[in-house]
């Protein structure tokens, strides 16, 4: 699944347009390294995310098109 829409279906960030945004910002990496949105994301990697001051930093646990808001949540865990 493309980084953008993973962030996107995840709920990470609301919007897909928002995460290209972010992607094409240099403030998203996956693994370490900055990420274009249409990288392929799949189970145990590691994505990090600059929001202003803050960084989110999680593992993808699971990869699935269609989620609901409850389940979001159990697609990646955070890491502290």
């Amino acid at each position: 699944m493309r980084l953008d829409k993973y962030l996107k279906v995840s709920r990470l960030i609301k919007r897909r347009t928002v995460a290209n945004e972010a992607c094409n910002n240099g403030r998203v990496s996956v693994n370490g390294q900055p990420a274009k949105a249409s990288r392929e994301v799949k189970a145990g990697d590691i994505i990090e995310i600059q929001f202003g001051q803050k960084t989110v930093k999680v593992e993808v646990l699971k990869i699935s098109e269609h989620v609901s808001k409850a389940e979001a949540p159990a697609m990646y865990k955070e890491i502290v």
